[in-house]
């Protein structure tokens, strides 16, 4: 059975969308989004050469936000741009051509091209194709999912990875010692070496019926710390107080979402954010996440060092990779 990818419902609605990408009232962006407000989450600067400063920020951000933007993080704007710049070109190929990296049917595994990704209410659907694979550590790395077209696709995905280093450790350094651990204690807790970075380009073709649609719907990351670089299309909401507002738009700026691993490695302390993503009438939206998570045998639960008589666990200590099925078959963990 051929799966019908949304860039191809897009090329072929003109005033109305189907059925099953209509949400209901309650999620609906025309009906349940604040207006006219953008959401002014904070915007860190990483250049800042006050380390207790910088921490300080950081993890007030994540106890209070969840989210937050970075700037002056070190990554060269030459890197970020061709890193946009191979993804686009990939959603722009012929479809037979993306067809190629479609993900293997019957698996487990996320990566390669796809459409949906987890069991929806209703059997909703959100307005997005993708494109899912890993980036770093080389020993976990399937090219049977990188595109060899455009041909620096592969070079251009390996020197972001590298780029992102420096920002991954110093985000786990911040969070750790904001907990009162050791600097490297929660990126070790977390994976340490082994650390997955997963990639995940988002295309959201123009939908005539943005007021009714969603690209993504709200959740939080099951990551333990996301990454993402958007286009300069609006399109990212967070939640805040039961309501939602749009995400200013920063141009080479960062967005750091806190995922569920670190909420539950902080035992709470840090909270994942609520967020998801709104469509355009007459612009395609794309954005670029890089999930930071353990490896699907990794064991997490709250850092030991947290929990005590006065502080129980509030959360169950299980696999990572058993942790992604029930959130996203909608098993409660």
């Amino acid at each position: 059975m051929e799966i019908e990818r949304v860039q191809d419902i897009a090329c072929l609605s003109k005033d109305t969308i189907p059925e099953v990408f209509i949400r209901s009232e309650n999620e609906q962006p025309i009906i349940t989004t604040v207006h006219g407000v953008n959401l002014e989450v904070p915007v860190i600067d990483m250049s800042e050469l006050d380390e207790q400063k910088l921490t300080h920020l950081i993890v007030d951000a994540s106890q209070k936000w969840g989210m937050f933007q970075i700037i002056n993080h070190g990554i060269p704007d030459e890197i970020m741009n061709q890193f946009k710049s191979v993804g686009k070109e990939f959603f722009e190929l012929p479809q037979e051509e993306k067809e190629v990296y479609a993900k293997t049917p019957g698996t487990n595994s996320v990566e390669g091209y796809g459409t949906s990704l987890q069991k929806e209410i209703q059997g909703k659907k959100g307005w997005v194709d993708h494109l899912f694979h890993k980036i770093w550590p080389p020993s976990v790395i399937n090219y049977k999912f990188w595109p060899k077209n455009p041909p620096s696709y592969r070079k251009a995905n390996e020197e972001y990875a590298k780029s992102l280093h420096g920002v991954v450790d110093k985000l786990f350094k911040s969070l750790s010692v904001g907990l009162g651990l050791e600097e490297t204690e929660l990126k070790e807790a977390a994976g340490g070496n082994e650390l997955v970075y997963l990639l995940k380009i988002n295309y959201y073709p123009p939908c005539p019926r943005p007021d009714l649609a969603l690209g993504v719907v709200a959740h939080t990351d099951m990551s333990c710390i996301t990454i993402l670089v958007p286009n300069d299309v609006q399109g990212l909401q967070a939640s805040r107080d039961g309501h939602w507002y749009d995400v200013k738009y920063i141009p080479n700026a960062l967005v750091i979402h806190i995922g569920d691993q670190i909420e539950i490695l902080s035992n709470g302390k840090y909270k994942a954010v609520l967020h998801r993503t709104t469509v355009n009438k007459d612009k395609t939206r794309m954005s670029w996440p890089v999930f930071l998570e353990p490896p699907t045998e990794f064991t997490v639960g709250p850092h030991p060092k947290l929990v005590d008589e006065e502080n129980p666990a509030k959360y169950k200590t299980k696999k990572y990779g058993d942790y992604c099925y029930c959130k996203l078959n909608k098993v409660p963990q």
